[in-house]
């Protein structure tokens, strides 16, 4: 008989958070397109959703290190599925018939800009955060144990620029390989990876602050040794 599941405090806050963050950096800011200068990139176009997407590497990073990799797979599985019910619901309701008058003509018009994205473009999202939020918590979780549990910031900025380097790469290959040119693939690719990964390197403080915090709270410290790491299950 399995032993009865640990009750945590703040798990399902930070789960919570983890999904609202998935949610709104992919249909809030991936719409808009803004520039910033890059040393040796120079001007760069960017999503605006990944100045906030990387919060849930963060997320994915203090679940895996204080909870253990299976805790961080069901929050992985749920926003995957919010994800999936939200791509769902934008496609439904932007081929609803629209009332009649401009103002809902121009209501319509606002929906297909900013939810209205390619199928291709969708799977490519979900595809991407689904192998690289996975590919982020195992290499944080083999880590742990490599490090016997020092050098917090090595795993954390380890695992999320391997996570990253696999979400930016499938995304962009799946969405746009043969749209644009492969050489112009590849280097929007790269700058959202330095972004994304610069990201987490400057949040490092608060990393080590929050972890401390659950850790000391949840009187929890999981180390992943006997783990099933397959991804294919959501039982903790």
């Amino acid at each position: 008989m399995d032993a009865p599941r640990r009750h945590h405090r703040y798990y399902d806050l930070i789960l919570a958070a983890f999904v609202v963050v998935l949610l709104c950096s992919n249909f809030i800011g991936a719409g808009k397109a803004a520039v910033v200068d890059l040393p040796y990139l120079g001007t760069t176009v960017f999503g605006a959703g990944i100045l906030f997407f990387p919060i849930a590497y963060f997320f994915g990073d203090i679940l895996t290190e204080v909870y253990g990799y299976a805790y961080d797979r069901r929050a992985v599985w749920a926003g995957f599925a919010a994800l999936s019910f939200a791509a769902v619901m934008a496609q439904i309701v932007i081929a609803l018939p629209v009332a009649p008058g401009s103002y809902m003509a121009n209501y319509q018009q606002g929906l297909e800009t900013v939810f209205g994205n390619s199928w291709r473009i969708a799977l490519a999202s979900m595809t991407a955060f689904w192998c690289g939020s996975f590919a982020n918590s195992y290499v944080l979780a083999k880590m742990k144990i490599w490090t016997q549990g020092r050098h917090l910031w090595m795993r954390t900025i380890g695992s999320t620029a391997v996570g990253e380097l696999v979400d930016s790469s499938l995304f962009y290959m799946l969405a746009f390989y043969g749209l644009w040119p492969i050489q112009e693939v590849i280097q929007v690719a790269l700058a959202q990876y330095v972004l994304k990964t610069s990201w987490e390197i400057l949040a490092t403080p608060l990393t080590y602050w929050v972890v401390g915090f659950l850790k000391r709270k949840e009187n929890q410290d999981y180390y992943d040794i006997h783990t099933n790491f397959t991804p294919f299950r959501v039982k903790v």
